[in-house]
């Protein structure tokens, strides 16, 4: 056993020796010690270097970064495999350090006699005044754990600087300078409030240059096993338990329910789905003068989330990314970010993400990978980890969409209709994540429903039924509604005659058990991929002569259809679009009748709409000064063929046309339309303002705003959004507004950036 102990550390030394050589040699001209020179970054303590597995950085060192001057090291494996671990011990972890010490001791002097927790929080235990500690052993090195608790003002992290503020209107601030340029500050106070200020409001009286954090009070073994302590903490992750703790600040339910002005609180704006706001501001008489006030950019082809606004502080998202930003100057707070999983099917592997949910010190948003996520709302540390595919087969699924918050539920959705799955709808616990309920949209075989399922798909291919796109929630009712998506396969039923149910429908839930009280299936038995994930918009207006609760979807199948929500009766079912050909209309029965030999052949039928259908998921919205809904109509035909095997086969798309439109929801009429041009490939939303406004992303690639009333074109901005078929850079975004500083903002992600306009 010694002989054996003796060879592996010769081996283990013979091996450093040889990284280290290999590293001079190869490395040191630009990184030279591993402390960087003007031609080579810093490799010691690098925390992206120390986020990455052994096989990523091999892979960097492998392939290079070309476009930042660093050559590609072909190397033997071993001696590739020597270079690695040498680059990667340059920062090794705290946690892979194993210092001396009790952590179990250190634990009882952080939370107890250091009084560690009055500023910071480990696993949600503690007060988010300073950084989150709970990744800090893997986060740090031992050396830098070690000096930041024996010498904490030698080495203050970046945004944690403490100033004094003296405030143009009288006053004072003490706290982190977060962010700060020489037009404006991003302060935190020490109770964990943010102070967005514009650099005419305030003028900085000191900077202090001790660290916030006192020098250590702890005898030498009490320092040691802190040290331990802090050495220890990996991080949150799947098996983490959360500490519930009650929120200091931040957005409460009922202000979801009744948004302060100037928030836009969650997905829409509101909770109930429709994107009208009562900001104005921005209005018919001087929008002619909006101008560009800030760019966000965010490392992704195309964002496709809308931002959510509290309190001046602005939270967007890209894949397996969030940013905290100050709403008024577009500036980073916080973020967090992690890297990109490997190996994806389906949707997840673009990266889509759509945005986040907030509610209290939690920022809610889904992976990559389909885990639900909490982020707290002043660190951005993470929370909690919750795992969306826990119970599935994890094959063909993702999550894409931006949570909701339902009460004391986080409540997510799964996607990728678009291969084999069942789909389902999940809600979480605020607090630690736990799931609450579970609701399938699919039967299992013999369960009930099954029998709308005729043929092998069902058992063979799961059914389908994805919940891709954010749902709503009526407080009136405490109901939460949801679309679902296609059956699957989506164009070749020959396996699964029947309704299949609850694909193409809109759900009515009980929030509190994920009962089903009434649901409606738009396209039974769907064969063109039309999925029913359109915004369900809630309205309590004056309809047919009474005031009443309704529900209104504008659907891909080309019907907009109003209901009323308490039990479900379909009040008006109407085409928004002049190409339909597939239906004739809606029966007395609530059923599409059906035109016959429409069907998709493996010759291929031209039917109408086309694939992209009617309309999609970007957003809708209805103006109670005008009465008017408005919706980017889809104009367009596609040749729908039937695959010979499971699999999809490219549909031809015709030439078609987008059209913003306004329609009388009593009776389906179309009082105004702006036709755009570009070849109907367009994916932006739309935002109606009581400045009288409709913003929408045209068709071209611009972004416009018309008169609510008239349909008149007012203004548009030339942002390139291209509209190349195919090409995944046309609009993929809906318009949001918001108040800070008591300013009004317009909103939109555009391509890989967020832009924001204002009024001078």
């Amino acid at each position: 056993m010694r002989l054996i102990l003796c060879f592996l550390l010769m081996t283990l030394a013979a091996a450093a020796q040889q990284g280290a050589q290999l590293f001079d040699q190869r490395c040191g001209l630009c990184h030279g010690d591993g402390y960087g020179t003007d031609r080579g970054p810093n490799l010691a303590d690098n925390r992206r270097i120390r986020g990455q597995s052994f096989e990523q950085v091999r892979a960097l060192i492998r392939n290079g970064v070309p476009a930042k001057g660093m050559p590609a090291f072909d190397l033997p494996q071993a001696e590739l495999d020597a270079l690695t671990a040498l680059v990667r011990s340059l920062s090794a972890s705290a946690i892979d350090a194993h210092p001396e010490g009790d952590p179990a001791a250190g634990e009882r002097f952080f939370f107890g006699d250091g009084g560690c927790a009055g500023c910071h929080m480990v696993f949600g235990q503690g007060k988010a005044v300073g950084p989150d500690l709970s990744g800090v052993g893997r986060e740090m090195t031992f050396a830098a754990i070690r000096d930041a608790v024996l010498k904490p003002s030698d080495g203050i992290k970046p945004g944690y600087e403490v100033v004094r503020l003296r405030l143009a209107a009288g006053g004072g601030l003490r706290g982190f300078a977060r962010g700060q340029s020489r037009y404006n500050m991003q302060l935190q106070d020490l109770e964990g409030r943010f102070h967005l200020l514009d650099a005419g409001e305030f003028a900085v009286v000191e900077k202090e240059t001790t660290s916030l954090m006192p020098p250590p009070r702890c005898s030498a073994e009490q320092c040691r096993d802190v040290i331990a302590y802090l050495s220890s903490l990996g991080g949150v992750d799947l098996d983490t338990k959360p500490h519930p703790f009650t929120s200091a600040g931040g957005l409460s339910f009922e202000q979801l329910i009744h948004p302060k002005t100037g928030d836009w609180a969650t997905y829409h704006g509101s909770i109930d789905g429709n994107r009208h706001n009562n900001l104005d501001q921005i209005n018919t008489a001087n929008i002619k003068d909006l101008k560009l006030e800030w760019v966000f950019p965010i490392d992704h082809f195309v964002i496709q989330a809308t931002p959510v606004v509290v309190d001046g502080v602005m939270f967007i998202t890209g894949p397996n990314q969030v940013f905290a930003l100050d709403a008024r100057a577009g500036r980073t707070i916080w973020s967090y970010q992690r890297p990109r999983s490997e190996s994806l099917p389906g949707v997840a592997v673009g990266g889509t993400n759509r945005g986040v949910a907030v509610l209290g010190d939690r920022v809610f948003t889904v992976t990559d990978n389909a885990h639900l996520i909490a982020l707290h709302r002043v660190t951005g540390q993470l929370l909690w980890e919750s795992d969306i595919l826990e119970g599935t087969n994890r094959t063909n699924h993702g999550s894409t969409s931006a949570p909701l918050i339902v009460r004391d539920m986080v409540v997510a959705g799964m996607a990728g209709g678009d291969s084999a799955l069942r789909g389902y709808l999940d809600a979480y616990k605020i607090d630690t994540g736990e799931r609450i309920w579970r609701f399938w949209t699919v039967p299992k075989p013999g369960e009930p429903l099954a029998e709308t399922w005729e043929g092998s798909a069902l058992a063979e291919h799961g059914g389908g039924g994805a919940t891709w796109m954010t749902g709503t929630y009526d407080p009136d009712t405490d109901t939460l509604f949801w679309g679902t998506g296609n059956p699957f396969p989506s164009m070749n039923g020959d396996e699964r005659g029947g309704d299949n149910l609850y694909t193409d429908s809109v759900l009515a839930l009980n929030p509190a058990s994920g009962d089903l009280k009434w649901y409606y299936q738009f396209t039974p038995h769907d064969l063109y991929d039309w999925d029913g994930g359109q915004t369900p918009l809630l309205l309590n207006t004056r309809y047919g002569g009474r005031d009443r609760k309704l529900l209104v979807s504008a659907n891909r199948n080309g019907f907009l259809y109003v209901f009323d929500r308490t039990d479900g009766e379909l009040l008006l079912a109407k085409p928004f679009v002049d190409r339909m050909t597939w239906a004739t209309g809606i029966g007395d029965d609530g059923r599409p009748i059906v035109v016959p030999g429409m069907e998709p052949t493996h010759g291929g039928t031209k039917v109408c709409p086309n694939v992209l259908g009617a309309a999609n998921w970007p957003s809708v919205a209805f103006d109670p000064a005008t009465n008017l809904f408005y919706v980017n109509a889809r104009e367009a035909c596609g040749i729908y063929s039937k695959p010979p095997s499971w699999n999809r086969s490219p549909i031809p798309l015709e030439p078609g046309q987008m059209f913003l439109r306004a329609i009388d929801l009593e009776t389906g009429k179309r009082e105004w339309e702006l036709p755009q041009i570009g070849i109907a490939d367009s994916w932006g939303g739309v935002l109606s303002t009581a400045g009288g406004i409709v913003f929408f992303g045209e068709d071209s690639g611009a972004f416009g705003a018309a008169d609510a009333k008239t349909g008149e074109s007012l203004w548009h901005v030339q942002t390139n959004a291209s509209a190349r078929l195919g090409d995944g850079h046309s609009w993929r975004a809906s318009p949001m507004t918001y108040l800070a500083g008591g300013k009004q903002y317009v909103a939109i992600a555009n391509g890989p950036n967020i832009l924001c306009f204002a009024l001078p």
